[in-house]
């Protein structure tokens, strides 16, 4: 009977951690847009001012978000379009076309993804126009009421807006700028961006288009208030299924916020990285530790996490090398020591490993130097190692100069977690050079 009673209680938090895993994954992917802004209340209430100038009033306006990857620039503005379409005389009425630099990477290409957007392909048909200034006008004629005296507003949103100002003559913005300024049709031209110098790279008359309104996203926070985001973002709503297992998991939550490892931890990551995604792509890890059998996150599954996160991706290639390869990574440090970071060549490194060898012939096999430049190859196809110099057909291949991309603390961090290394290896390492 117990038996039977564990089995239909593990079936039980198998369901509630499924719906869990959805749940908070969705919000970790950012494609869950009930989650609450941080910190931007201002630069929110601002933007969707503006937004409903456009929307209701029919006035059109151009603005700048300004923030570093990962500051909620696009969160910003995707919960002030929810919001705004949530107004009825609006959500019927208004158009948004989302274009992107790194996807619309010219006018012809942008131009034809307004047609798609706005649905305008029949419209515009076979038809052939001079330039584009008069392609965009047409799109946007095309857009107004049967009784010719207004128009439905269009919201531009335009991602990595710094990529449009490379663009050839910057057509899209000067037109899309110029609408916004005339009394045709009503646009919100918004541009997101993380270059703080972006007004530098408009031309001049592109930017006297410009209303050079800027709403800057800076991760103002403090170490208190993040704490309160890890809670916060941890935590299942109120309109959980598992009312139970819900106030378990967010008990649970609290626990682990007012346990000191995960305040390391957490204090690690914030001096790192202040932006969400970061903390979004820790809870991540973390979260993808907890099963059926381990129904709740622990301050373990946070550390490992952190360790995760934190991981150097050279010095895991290290672990992947084979001990030819970790002695000469070794004679290179002790060449860089000696000639205090200089480049060096292959046979200079191949004399270092010589040395060694000499010294250490019972522990140590001896490679053919042909065998040994293979290796030297290897690790710099791995790009460990890098040529200061393009190479030519006529040098030769021992003599060309290279520069480690390890440091020390890389080095001797991956030697401590490589497997079986030889003692003699090791010593060599850390040893100092006294021994030269």
């Amino acid at each position: 009977m117990s038996n039977r009673k564990t089995k239909s209680n593990n079936l039980v938090h198998a369901e509630c951690l499924s719906q869990v895993q959805r749940i908070l994954r969705e919000r970790f992917c950012h494609q869950n847009l009930h989650t609450n802004l941080f910190g931007v209340q201002v630069q929110y209430k601002h933007l969707i001012e503006l937004l409903k100038r456009t929307a209701i009033h029919g006035e059109s306006n151009s603005i700048l978000i300004i923030g570093p990857r990962g500051s909620g620039k696009t969160k910003l503005i995707n919960h002030a379009l929810k919001e705004l379409m949530e107004v009825e005389e609006v959500s019927e009425n208004v158009l948004q076309v989302h274009l992107n630099g790194l996807l619309q990477t010219s006018d012809k290409i942008a131009l034809k993804e307004i047609t798609r957007q706005l649905s305008l392909e029949n419209v515009v048909g076979d038809k052939v126009f001079g330039t584009f200034a008069e392609n965009l006008s047409f799109l946007l004629e095309a857009l107004k009421k049967g009784d010719r005296t207004s128009s439905c507003p269009v919201i531009f949103i335009l991602d990595e807006f710094d990529l449009f100002a490379h663009q050839k003559n910057q057509t899209l913005l000067y037109n899309l700028f110029d609408i916004s300024q005339s009394a045709q049709t009503p646009v919100a031209v918004i541009g997101l961006t993380c270059r703080l110098d972006i007004l530098e790279l408009l031309e001049k008359r592109v930017k006297s288009r410009f209303s050079h309104r800027q709403i800057h996203l800076m991760n103002s926070f403090g170490f208190q208030q993040y704490m309160k985001i890890f809670k916060e973002q941890l935590s299942l709503p109120a309109e959980f299924p598992d009312k139970a297992f819900a106030e378990k998991w967010n008990d649970n939550a609290q626990c682990l916020l007012e346990d000191l490892t995960v305040r390391e931890v957490l204090q690690k990551h914030f001096n790192v990285s202040k932006n969400l995604r970061s903390l979004h792509m820790l809870l991540m890890l973390a979260l993808n530790r907890v099963t059926a059998s381990h129904p709740f996150m622990t301050s373990a599954d946070l550390v490992e996490a952190q360790q995760l996160c934190s991981m150097d991706s050279k010095a895991s290639i290290v672990h992947g090398l084979s001990v030819l390869e970790i002695c000469l990574i070794i004679a290179m440090k002790h060449l860089n020591d000696i000639y205090e970071e200089e480049p060096f060549n292959f046979q200079m490194v191949y004399n270092e490993f010589q040395k060694f060898v000499q010294r250490k012939a019972h522990s140590v096999y001896n490679f053919e130097k042909p065998v040994v430049m293979k290796a030297f190859e290897h690790l710099q196809q791995l790009e460990l190692i890098k040529p200061m110099e393009r190479t030519s057909v006529s040098s030769q291949r021992e003599y060309q100069l290279v520069k480690l991309l390890l440091d020390n603390t890389q080095i001797m961090s991956a030697l401590q977690k490589y497997p079986n290394c030889p003692t003699d290896v090791r010593q060599w390492a850390t040893s100092s050079l006294s021994w030269l």
